[in-house]
């Protein structure tokens, strides 16, 4: 804002403020604003439209015929100030005739003028109407002018408010594109159906005072908040997750440089100097970042632009004092909760029986909050852009996360039919709920070991809900990621002890923590502090554990006290070479020996076995084989390292097939290696838990499976159909001369034998 912008802003909210304090009813107020603005601009016209049931009505005019006010009236999107309330945008025309979307309304009179500009009345992030000033000669208008009709707009909105001139129905009336259905595309991170009410994870704050008593107090307030802003993006640099390089790093310079950036500093400063508060001179500034946000072209640029929205959010939230998340108001209604990204212990924090979807502006496949949501049995769709331009808190949102798509605020037609698919998926749920005490047997007789996938002390709780065979892998890291600081021995412990309590006779089997990579943990660094080009194929997993011995004896010696008198099964993530299982299963009995020599209760049994998620480890499975009682194929990251395509990456998600030859082929290979060894295969992950897939695992010879909770029932009753031996030939056959589309082969295959594998 120029010195300029600032006076005249000044002059003219000095002048409103004495309006607003008057004694006259809302009409008299606006017809004097007018007045105020017209004068102080010198411009010949000043108009004021508001939203009224729907529609933008002139209510109060200078220079146009007072008898079109109330009479003037305009449809969202229709002329020229129809175009700014639907844009949320500013216009600056010389010949205001000239403009494809002008309107003539001979009712007012306004043919003589011929500059016009205008400016949204903006009330929680909508348009709730326009002020727009025209001249007789062309011109545009001044910045200064521009600026300063911007500010006077903020005041307008709390005086039509406080005014009761607009109702928040009213607010909402806004043009078929905000509040029409809108389909939003993203990528699908957990599948499933949700429909509840759009809530911020970070609600934006609502600004109820505009105008500044102190302008000095409300400067001090800012300078407050810039400097609490500036000690939280510091401390985040001295996270680990923050210091590894890559995009996060990347992310972080962003807000630093924004945080630390004089201009944005002095804009909100000199907003301040012209009339406004605190909060009102953070949203004054980030409104035009939002108008010039529409006219960028450059995605890389958009991005930055987006960087200092969510900072200035920040800021606000700082200077107003409201810093809870929803979790912490809690949800009244059945939510899809709206959020950039977020971590795990945030999304355990909502309430499970209102919290029914989220939509991420970005996530990936592999984020440890995606497990979690996963475990809880919550849809998430990620990858969403411009979240903030089309959905606002309280929208009515349809989460389609199978077909990637959620639909903003969606016709009755459109509610009906989602209505009727999601009563279609709730009956196949009722009939998957029924397989719970089934067990899952062949119709030739064979049995199939069908388990879960597991991490908080909650899942369990699974167990008997699904009625699966036993939880197949126990994730120990989810402790580690929701701890602010590693967990003592004692703690995990507990946990494991109550995990294995809890599931009674059925096996639990214990993966070691598997952290580093994307699960990243802000109290565990490298040692030399340098960042990984690829954290996937990195310092992680076992890799860690065995660096940093302390932290694997700790869990040993925690698993071995918690199995005390029970079977215990181990099992070791990323082992590349036979002698990464040795070296792990030397510190197990290390923490034996030590146990049993002060003469504590041993584990009944151990039984140690591996995941397979490193191709070089097929090659040496005859080694291996002897020393292990399990193998556990671990599909999601053994398939990204076989087609070296990194899973979080939408542009290869084509790429990305568990039914592509060469990983039917493999797999195919490990189970033909490890026959009559006496070593149980199983495989764990998303592939197994999918119809279709899960077929292909039954063809390959595969017994044992571990999945979300949520596929055990549509596994079961996949198995109850399927004949091993009709399976078996045709993966034969497929396998020795594979087709030119094997997916599609196969659900015909299916479809013959009414087997659904959607």
């Amino acid at each position: 804002m120029t010195s300029g912008a600032v006076e005249a802003a000044r002059t003219i909210l000095t002048r409103l403020h004495e309006v607003m304090a008057s004694r006259s009813n809302a009409q008299s107020k606006l017809n004097n604003v007018v007045e105020v603005i017209g004068e102080s601009l010198d411009s010949e016209v000043c108009s004021v439209y508001l939203l009224r049931e729907g529609m933008l009505e002139l209510f109060a005019t200078r220079g146009l015929a007072q008898e079109a006010v109330h009479v003037t009236r305009m449809a969202v999107g229709e002329g020229l100030v129809g175009t700014i309330a639907d844009q949320t945008g500013t216009l600056n025309l010389a010949e205001a005739a000239a403009h494809p979307d002008f309107s003539y309304r001979p009712e007012t009179g306004e043919d003589k003028f011929h500059s016009f500009a205008g400016v949204p009345i903006v009330r929680r992030e909508r348009a709730v109407g326009v002020l727009c000033v025209q001249h007789v000669e062309p011109r545009r208008y001044e910045e200064v002018e521009i600026e300063a009709l911007q500010t006077v707009a903020m005041v307008l909105s709390e005086l039509i408010t406080n005014a009761d001139l607009i109702d928040e129905e009213d607010a909402r009336a806004l043009s078929a594109g905000q509040t029409g259905p809108v389909q939003l595309h993203g990528l699908t991170l957990v599948k499933g159906l949700a429909a509840g009410v759009a809530v911020y994870h970070q609600p934006r704050v609502t600004i109820e005072h505009v105008v500044a008593e102190d302008t000095e107090a409300e400067r001090q307030r800012v300078i407050l908040a810039f400097e609490r802003m500036r000690e939280q993006i510091d401390r985040m640099s001295n996270q680990a997750e923050f210091g590894v390089g890559g995009e996060h790093e990347e992310v972080l310079e962003t807000y630093r440089m924004f945080a630390y950036d004089e201009g944005w500093t002095r804009r909100i400063n000199e907003a301040i100097d012209s009339g406004l508060t605190a909060e009102a001179a953070i949203e004054r500034v980030q409104q035009r970042t939002r108008m010039r946000m529409r006219q960028i072209d450059d995605p890389l640029l958009a991005d930055r632009m987006h960087d200092l929205e969510d900072l200035a959010n920040r800021l606000l939230r700082i200077v107003s004092g409201q810093l809870g998340t929803a979790a912490s108001m809690g949800l009244r209604n059945d939510a899809i909760l709206i959020a950039r990204n977020l971590g795990p212990a945030e999304l355990l924090e909502y309430d499970r029986r209102r919290l029914k979807g989220v939509i991420l502006e970005e996530g990936s496949l592999t984020s440890h909050v995606v497990i979690v949501a996963r475990a809880m049995g919550v849809p998430v769709l990620g990858r969403v852009r411009g979240l903030r331009g089309v959905v606002r808190e309280g929208d009515q949102l349809l989460l389609d996360a199978d077909q990637a798509t959620a639909t903003v605020r969606p016709s009755s037609g459109l509610v009906e039919a989602f209505e009727a698919r999601f009563a279609k998926s709730r009956e196949r749920q009722a009939v998957y709920a029924g397989m719970r005490d089934v067990l899952a047997t062949t119709r030739d007789g064979t049995r199939i070991n069908v388990m879960i996938n597991a991490g908080l002390r909650d899942d369990v709780t699974n167990l008997n809900l699904t009625g699966a065979d036993g939880i197949g892998l126990f994730r120990t890291e989810f402790q580690f990621l929701v701890s602010a600081t590693l967990p003592q021995r004692e703690k995990q412990t507990r946990l494991y002890r109550d995990v294995l309590e809890a599931a009674g006779e059925r096996p639990v089997v214990f993966r070691t923590v598997d952290i580093g990579g994307d699960k990243t943990l802000p109290y565990l660094r490298h040692d030399d502090g340098e960042g990984e080009e690829n954290p996937a194929m990195g310092w992680r997993a076992l890799r860690v554990a065995l660096e940093r011995d302390g932290l694997l004896k700790v869990q040993a010696r925690a698993l071995l006290e918690a199995a005390a008198g029970r079977k215990l099964n181990v099992m070791f993530p990323m082992v590349a070479e036979p002698w990464e299982f040795d070296a792990a299963k030397a510190v197990f009995d290390g923490q034996l020996d030590y146990l049993r020599k002060r003469r504590k209760v041993l584990p009944e049994a151990i039984r140690y076995g591996v995941m397979l998620e490193v191709p070089a480890l097929a090659e040496q499975l005859d080694l291996l084989a002897p020393k292990i009682s399990f193998l556990s194929i671990g599909t999601n990251d053994l398939t990204q390292f076989l087609f070296a395509a990194d899973r979080s990456n939408p542009k290869l998600a084509e790429r990305y097939d568990w039914l592509s030859p060469a990983i039917l082929r493999f797999l195919k290979r490990v189970v033909r290696t490890l026959d009559g060894t006496g070593v149980d295969i199983s495989v764990c992950g998303e592939m197994g838990g999918r119809r279709l897939e899960a077929l292909a695992l039954l063809g390959l010879g595969i017994r044992r499976m571990s999945i979300t909770p949520a596929a055990v029932g549509p596994i079961k009753e996949l198995v109850g159909k399927v004949d091993l031996a009709e399976i078996t030939e045709a993966m034969a056959g497929w396998l020795a001369a594979p087709p030119a589309d094997l997916r599609g082969a196969m659900v015909a295959w299916a479809a013959e034998r009414d087997i659904h594998v959607d």
